[in-house]
């Protein structure tokens, strides 16, 4: 689907496929009748369908079973990508509505943070009729450097060398990866999470994360329209909020997402799936007083902007376009600006108590995105004589 994340395609073109988009409607959903006629003229070499549930706009697509029956009835397979487990864990599964393969991203769902570009890391389940064509599992014996294969196997020597040829089931999918438990030491944060929660736990763990998507939803809807719903009105885990527009003012999405850091808030994701959108994905872990602290944040920017909007600000020297507002800025005795230290740097009540300060003001994304400068140290520090 065109909703798709980016990762989708690319991941599909560097196993050889070839891509061909789905078109969704304007409720979000994916279009039936697209699928069907696209299923139609490549029913000869068709593969598979990625596909994200609940949908990268955040509903749960109505259509999910009758998606899935299209694509396996032109002989395609389908993989569900399962970046959006945190509304179905203990509630629904991915198998009963028609998914063959998902994987589950450990990140956020199963409690790994997704901070600094990873760890990109988690399982792959597969339905009974693919079992055959997964790759052999492995454990290498530390004592003795044989190769330990899985139930059954335990203590056999491979085959053929270093069992490169080794299979499960009746398949040909040998070893795919030198290291088949990706970072380990992750999988057993996982595990510990998983036995803490139980299996109510992490049932209760998802019906928070979409009870709190939709009381954000609720909450910011008059201010800022919640771009797609379900056919109930109601959001999944995530929702996205519409900034487009306030471009005619002059007031485009970043410029909300700098003004939150004066706020104490790390923007949520912005300008995607849709440009010039928010998309806000609380997760359970956040009691009501921080979602209510990051609703009224919001709600004061929207103020905030409706001042620009109506003339009270000017369009260019404002708090929004000059925003984020750092300590150094605010303690330095040069300030050039219409409004005042205060409403730049505590423009709500808590942040006078406690606010995590943004360290660096706003800088141009654009220029930095296509100017590139290496701040690594020159190859001769790391010369052995110079250390």
């Amino acid at each position: 689907p065109t909703s798709a994340h980016g990762t989708n395609p690319a991941s599909a073109i560097m196993a050889g496929f070839r891509v061909v988009s789905v078109a969704c409607l304007k409720d979000g959903d994916i279009d039936l009748a697209d699928l069907r006629a696209k299923a139609d003229q490549h029913a000869r070499d068709l593969a598979a369908l990625m596909v994200t549930y609940p949908s990268t706009h955040g509903v749960f697509e109505p259509t999910i079973r009758e998606i899935c029956d299209i694509v396996h009835a032109h002989g395609g397979q389908v993989y569900m990508d399962g970046a959006n487990m945190n509304a179905q864990v203990g509630l629904c599964r991915p198998g009963d509505y028609g998914a063959d393969v998902c994987h589950l991203n450990l990140h956020k769902t199963f409690c790994i943070p997704h901070g600094g570009g990873g760890p990109g890391v988690g399982p792959i389940g597969v339905a009974k009729h693919l079992m055959p064509y997964l790759p052999r599992e492995f454990i290498l014996d530390p004592t003795t450097g044989k190769i330990l294969f899985g139930k059954g196997d335990r203590g056999k020597r491979p085959p053929y060398g270093n069992g490169s040829n080794y299979h499960s089931g009746g398949g040909k999918a040998g070893n795919i990866a030198a290291a088949p438990y990706g970072s380990a030491s992750i999988l057993t944060i996982t595990w510990m999470y998983i036995r803490m929660m139980g299996a109510e736990g992490l049932k209760r763990a998802s019906e928070v994360a979409i009870l709190n998507a939709n009381y954000i939803a609720k909450r910011l809807d008059p201010f800022f329209p919640v771009l797609f719903k379900g056919k109930h009105r109601l959001v999944a885990h995530e929702c996205i909020i519409d900034l487009r527009q306030w471009k005619n003012v002059g007031i485009e999405v970043e410029d909300v997402a700098k003004r939150l850091m004066d706020y104490g808030f790390h923007a949520p994701t912005v300008s995607w799936p849709v440009a010039g959108t928010m998309m806000i994905e609380p997760t359970e872990s956040e009691p009501k007083h921080e979602l209510d602290r990051f609703c009224d944040a919001m709600i004061s920017i929207h103020a905030e902007m409706q001042s620009i909007a109506s003339g009270k600000q000017d369009r260019q020297n404002n708090v929004l376009k000059n925003a984020p507002h750092t300590t150094r800025q605010i303690a330095s005795d040069k300030w050039d600006h219409p409004y005042s230290r205060e409403e730049a740097a505590f423009p709500a009540p808590w942040t006078r108590e406690h606010k995590f300060w943004p360290a660096v003001a706003r800088i141009d994304n654009v220029y930095g995105d296509r100017n590139l400068f290496c701040s690594c140290p020159p190859v001769e520090d790391f010369d052995g004589r110079n250390s």
